[in-house]
């Protein structure tokens, strides 16, 4: 029986790579090399466009359909933080693509707070969640992608990713109460435990990664930073500043995964491929081992 699962997270500046062209084929070649000669169970990727003019080097390519494609054997969950018109009578969407090999059963697509914050720019952020199963049960894999420019509003985001992970322990314990005869209230899988993974634009030890620490209160077990469980005090690897991408100006860490408390004992490492030039951040994977 399998006993690991292995999660792929990455920023694919739609498929830019340090060079400023726009190659999904690339990218995909990315992937396959640092998921093994298995792959990755699931792949989480930040920054997926479809049909979005005026993005560099892209030619409104539909990147969900793209990836669902070249990766027949996963499931593909995709969630725009922006969905709009594109002027021509089509949409123009921009977000997250989740791809698992794992079934999927309940699938969330949570829209993040962007309080005001005047002069700066902004987007609609979301956060993707599936739960999927693993070898000990269900897990929730969440992938998302901060603000930038905005400290009020990527802390506002922490402090909702903080409040979710409240709300759905809560509900795990209470458990709940189906209604006889009306298939919209069965019960489904959704437990405490999960992973969080993605670009939130802030540093290790930042005010905002700190705050995403603190306990959510109640029954929650926390978020943990995967990388301190397996590497202790080491630094982080740099996940952008590498391979002569235009930004930033100097290498650090602005990409995580995070595991609730309680699944803590089973992060058996996290990877980060400093080589590959696919993108203007540098793909992460995570090791999960029972047993």
């Amino acid at each position: 029986m399998k006993t690991s699962v292995r999660i792929l997270s990455w920023n694919i500046q739609w498929g830019r790579g340090a060079d400023g062209v726009v190659d999904l084929q690339r990218t995909a070649a990315a992937i396959r090399r640092l998921g093994g000669a298995h792959g990755a169970d699931v792949i989480c990727l930040q920054e997926v466009a479809c049909n979005f003019p005026g993005l560099p080097g892209g030619a409104r390519e539909d990147e969900a359909a793209w990836f669902a494609a070249a990766f027949p054997a996963y499931e593909a969950v995709f969630g725009p933080g922006i969905d709009a018109r594109d002027g021509e009578g089509g949409r123009s969407r921009f977000g997250n693509l989740l791809l698992s090999r794992l079934p999927v059963d309940q699938v969330f697509r949570h829209l993040l707070p962007r309080p005001v914050d005047p002069g700066l720019p902004a987007m609609q952020r979301v956060c993707v969640e599936a739960v999927v199963a693993v070898p000990w049960g269900w897990l929730r894999v969440m992938t998302t992608h901060l603000e930038y420019y905005s400290q009020r509003q990527r802390r506002a985001q922490m402090d909702a990713l903080r409040a979710l992970q409240r709300e759905t322990a809560a509900q795990a314990a209470l458990g709940t109460t189906s209604r006889e005869g009306n298939p919209a209230f069965a019960e489904r899988p959704r437990p405490a435990s999960a992973v969080l993974c993605g670009d939130f634009n802030c540093e290790p030890d930042s005010a905002e990664y700190l705050a995403l620490c603190e306990p959510p209160g109640g029954v929650a077990p926390g978020w943990r930073d995967a990388w301190r469980i397996s590497r202790g005090d080491a630094p982080h690897t740099p996940t952008v500043g590498l391979n002569g991408a235009e930004w930033p100006d100097r290498p650090y860490c602005c990409d995580f995964f995070f595991v609730t408390a309680d699944i803590a004992m089973l992060v058996g490492g996290v990877e980060v491929d400093t080589e590959t030039a696919a993108s203007d951040h540098q793909p992460l994977l995570l090791t999960l081992s029972v047993g």
